[in-house]
C-alpha cells in the first residue's frame, strides 16, 4: 500500500560515539563538531526544516547531552548578550530552533546499528512517512537535499533514498542499490545490499544518509534480526519493505561532504569557510599566501 501522508517528522540517529574523531569526541558528540560557525547537527536540522519537517526526533546515546542543550534556549546567555549590545548574536541564537518546531529525544539503549536506531523512533513517528537524516553526510545544494526528495515523494508516494555514484573500491562502505532500467534521476530500486565487496556490488550507486521511509519499515526492522557486523541494518529492513511496496532511488543535486572521516570534515570546513559571507574573502587570501609556502 502506497504511503500518502505529509512528511512532518525527521529522525536524526545521533547515538554513535564518533571513534574516528577521538579524542575530540570523547566528551562531545561528533554531531556537535563545528563547520565554521555551526555544528553538523544544526546543518542537518535546518535541512529538515526546509523540507517541511516540524517534529525533530533525535535518537541519542551516552555523552549526547550537548545536542539537547544546543537546541534548548539559554536565557542567561541571551540576557548577557543583550546587555552587551550584541543583538545579532541573540538573533542567531534564537533562530537555532524556530518556535514552530519541536524536539523529541529518545535514548538508544544499546549500539545495535542504524536500523535499530530508526526503530527506536517508532513511538514518535507513528504511522506517517518520515525523513531520516545522517548528520555525517553534509550536502551543499541550492535546494536542500531533503526538500528535493520531498518533491520526488509527492510524485511517487513511496519511500525515497538519496544516492550518488561512488568509486568501485568504496562499495563496502555503503548500502548499494541496483535499479530498474530507465533514465533520469528517479528510478525504482530493484535490490539493495549492505556494504558489498566491490566484486559483488550490484552497482556503484550508494545510499548516502538521506531517506524518506514508509512507517511500515518498523514492522520489518522488528523482525529481521541482526545482519552485517552483528547489527540491525536499515538496509536489510528496506530490502524487506520492498517486498511489500516500491522504493525509489534519487540521484540528488548537490555536493556531499563525508564528515564522518577527518579528510571529508576538513574539506567541508575549508569550502564552507570560502563561501562564508564574512570570512570568505580574507580566508581565500590567507590560503593563497599559505599555498606559496608549501
Amino acid at each position: 500500500m502506497a504511503i500518502k501522508a505529509a512528511i512532518r517528522t525527521a529522525v536524526f540517529p545521533v547515538a554513535g560515539r564518533g571513534t574516528r574523531f577521538l579524542p575530540a569526541t570523547k566528551a562531545s558528540p561528533k554531531e556537535m563538531l563545528p563547520v565554521v560557525d555551526k555544528p553538523l547537527i544544526q546543518y542537518a536540522v535546518e535541512e529538515a526544516l526546509a523540507a517541511g519537517a516540524r517534529r525533530l526526533v533525535f535518537i541519542t546515546g551516552a555523552s549526547k547531552r550537548a545536542i539537547e542543550d544546543h537546541f534548548d534556549s539559554d536565557q542567561e546567555l541571551e540576557k548577557l548578550l543583550v546587555s552587551q549590545g550584541k543583538n545579532e548574536l541573540v538573533r542567531q541564537l534564537r533562530s537555532v530552533l524556530p518556535s514552530y518546531a519541536s524536539c523529541i529525544y529518545i535514548r538508544q539503549p544499546a549500539p545495535l546499528g542504524l536500523g535499530h536506531a530508526v526503530l527506536c523512533a517508532a513511538p514518535a513517528v507513528g504511522f506517517e512517512p518520515f525523513f531520516v537524516h545522517l548528520a555525517d553526510d553534509l550536502i551543499e545544494s541550492e535546494k536542500p537535499c531533503l526538500a528535493q526528495m520531498a518533491e520526488v515523494y509527492s510524485e511517487v508516494h513511496a519511500s525515497v533514498l538519496g544516492v550518488e555514484s561512488v568509486p568501485a573500491k568504496d562499495t563496502d562502505k555503503y548500502g548499494i542499490v541496483a535499479l530498474e532500467r530507465g533514465t533520469g534521476p528517479v528510478r525504482r530500486i530493484r535490490a539493495i545490499v549492505e556494504k558489498p565487496k566491490p566484486a559483488a556490488a550490484p552497482s556503484r550507486l550508494a545510499v548516502v544518509g538521506r531517506y524518506i521511509l514508509s512507517a511500515r519499515i518498523f514492522e520489518h526492522l522488528e523482525r529481521i534480526g541482526r545482519g552485517a557486523g552483528g547489527e540491525i541494518q536499515l538496509t536489510d529492513g528496506i530490502a524487506r519493505l520492498m517486498q511489500d511496496e516500491p522504493a525509489y532511488a534519487y540521484l540528488f543535486e548537490g555536493k556531499r561532504y563525508d564528515c564522518g572521516n577527518k579528510l571529508g570534515y576538513l574539506q567541508a570546513t575549508v569550502e564552507h569557510a570560502l563561501s562564508h559571507k564574512e570570512l570568505g574573502a580574507p580566508f581565500a587570501a590567507y590560503l593563497r599566501r599559505l599555498a606559496k609556502t608549501i
